[in-house]
């Protein structure tokens, strides 16, 4: 048998610092994934991930089960590589609005090696997508 638990709003054991639940809610990704993007791009855990494309060298689609309500929503997230101790490496939205859709993000791999930047497939990619869902 299932369970449900409703609240309007939550406190901590002292009943203090209320947090309203849509504040909860709505301050929580609503879409993140752990991808390989090396060789084959494989996904090692997701939430609200429907697809994941490899379209070239550091370059991947990532398409939504759950679509976002408009092409407003924050892109954030971090990258890193297997062994590698120095050098940094981020996530990045592609250079054209038509990449952020409601559907899907269209992103780069950008890896910092000897002072330059280059498109780079990285092997832990850690996508973070916040806004509203449609």
């Amino acid at each position: 048998m299932a369970s449900e638990l409703r609240v309007n709003t939550l406190k901590d054991a002292s009943g203090n610092n209320s947090i309203a639940t849509s504040f909860v809610a709505g301050g929580s990704a609503k879409c993140w994934a752990n991808f390989n993007g090396t060789g084959t791009a494989a996904t090692r855990d997701s939430f609200n991930l429907s697809s994941l494309t490899d379209n070239a060298t550091g370059d991947f689609t990532i398409s939504f089960s759950s679509s976002f309500s408009n092409n407003d929503y924050a892109v954030g997230g971090t990258t890193r590589s297997a062994g590698v101790i120095s050098g940094g490496s981020y996530q990045a939205p592609a250079d054209s609005d038509s990449d952020q859709a409601t559907g899907s993000l269209r992103a780069y791999t950008i890896s910092l090696s000897s002072g330059s930047l280059t498109v780079a497939d990285i092997s832990y990619c850690y996508p973070s997508l916040q806004g509203d869902l449609a």
